[in-house]
């Protein structure tokens, strides 16, 4: 294959942007995708709907005009949707299918290749300089050469990979927050729902040892089409993707799970007497794997202070959300109201690489720091800023560590990104 400027490995949100950016300026940019389409957990794990993207408001009706927390290549994003009527009146549920060509759409336009169908096989790497990676797919093994390499995985497959340090999960055990298997129902009257009856029916059964699943509520979502809900309620513990036997048993737990609670809708819930089994995940939705350690480590007071940091990248204001890692409850903490922190450059560099970001969940911070920005819109903002970077890094001939930030925020205006 052709060498390239910049190859990103994933195709969610974060690489996504991470490619369109490094591109606008002008890169060679291959992602490689182990899925046959773009989104990442938006489109595999059926992930929805986005979570706020505006500063928090008090009056629920200046919500939509309230101020772009994340904006850039994401906005762009939310516009694509809304052209394609694939975003619902509240603009944060959409449809998973038509991102998906939104996302064929923006990388096509950049002039952006993308390998479908391909997996991380191995890196070469010397001296902190990675040389190649390798990837499995149809064909075999093919290596694929670059300058500069993004690792938008998800879980920091490609960082792991040559020898960067990382940690998994919570400090004190090294358990990570739940997995669960998003899924969709159809033929919901919404007119009959009684939120009040699901929950405290619910926690009935649960109480009576007729629901197994840990979560302590039920959590719904609208959904684009009329009659179908979406439901991101069950939970999956003590199991990491890095974990291949278990991240296989965890998918056959999430559908049991799944099951479980579409019986006790089914059976005794008014307006789901007709409910259908419409559709779940490709796969069960992570929340959480390794973190690499970085030049800069986000913090739990970092988020809750809203910290500005003079080589900031992204904006978030999405509070502190922990699933409960070992059993039911989930602990929310919020970002100072009206507010927002941001997230350094420094949180993409993995420590002694010099031709290697990471975007998206796996950047450099603590456990309940990245119960923060590990959501789908603060994960796309931060790989739009890591391709601002590599862009940089091509045209300046440079390593990762020696970008000009200030070049770096020129860039991000240039592309509307907030940071």
């Amino acid at each position: 294959m052709k060498k390239y400027d910049v190859v990103v490995a994933g195709g969610g949100l974060s690489g996504v942007a991470a490619a369109v950016s490094a591109a606008k300026q002008g890169a060679k940019v291959l992602i490689v995708e182990q899925y046959g389409f773009l989104g990442g957990m938006a489109c595999s794990a059926l992930v929805n709907p986005f979570m706020s993207y505006r500063i928090n408001t008090a009056r629920w009706e200046e919500k939509k005009s309230a101020a772009m927390v994340n904006s850039g290549i994401f906005e762009d994003i939310l516009k694509g949707l809304k052209q394609k009527n694939g975003l619902h009146k509240d603009e944060r549920i959409f449809n998973e299918e038509i991102l998906k060509i939104v996302l064929d759409d923006l990388v096509t336009e950049n002039g952006i290749d993308v390998l479908f169908h391909s997996f991380l096989y191995q890196a070469e790497q010397k001296d902190g300089t990675i040389t190649s990676v390798s990837v499995v797919n149809k064909q075999g093994i093919q290596k694929l050469t670059a300058d500069y390499f993004i690792d938008a995985t998800g879980d920091a497959d490609l960082s792991a990979m040559c020898g960067c340090e990382c940690r998994v999960g919570r400090e004190e055990d090294g358990l990570c927050s739940p997995m669960t298997l998003c899924f969709n129902i159809i033929n919901v009257d919404y007119d009959k729902v009684d939120p009040k009856e699901i929950q405290q029916k619910y926690k009935e059964a649960q109480k009576n040892g007729k629901i197994k699943n840990p979560r302590e509520d039920v959590l719904r979502f609208r959904h684009m089409a009329d009659g179908v809900m979406h439901l991101n309620s069950n939970r999956v513990l003590g199991i990491t993707p890095m974990d291949a036997e278990g991240f296989s048993k965890a998918e056959i737990e999430g559908r049991k799970q799944m099951y479980e609670l579409f019986c006790f809708l089914k059976e005794n819930c008014k307006g789901f007497e007709n409910i259908e089994l419409l559709m779940s995940g490709a796969q069960i939705g992570v929340r959480e794997s390794r973190r690499i350690v970085g030049e800069y480590t986000l913090t739990a007071d970092d988020v809750l202070q809203a910290a500005k940091f003079d080589d900031s990248i992204a904006r978030g204001n999405y509070p502190i959300d922990i699933h409960n890692p070992s059993g039911t409850g989930t602990y929310m903490k919020d970002v100072p109201f009206g507010d927002y922190y941001t997230i350094p450059y420094r949180c993409l560099q993995p420590v002694g690489m010099k031709n290697l970001l990471t975007a998206g969940r796996p950047i450099s911070s603590t456990h309940e720091a990245h119960a923060s920005h590990r959501v789908m819109n603060i994960c796309a903002c931060v790989g739009h800023g890591a391709g601002a970077a590599a862009g940089l890094a091509v045209r300046n001939q440079c390593s990762f560590g020696e970008v000009d930030i200030k070049e770096l925020h020129r860039v991000l205006d240039q592309q509307g990104g907030l940071y």
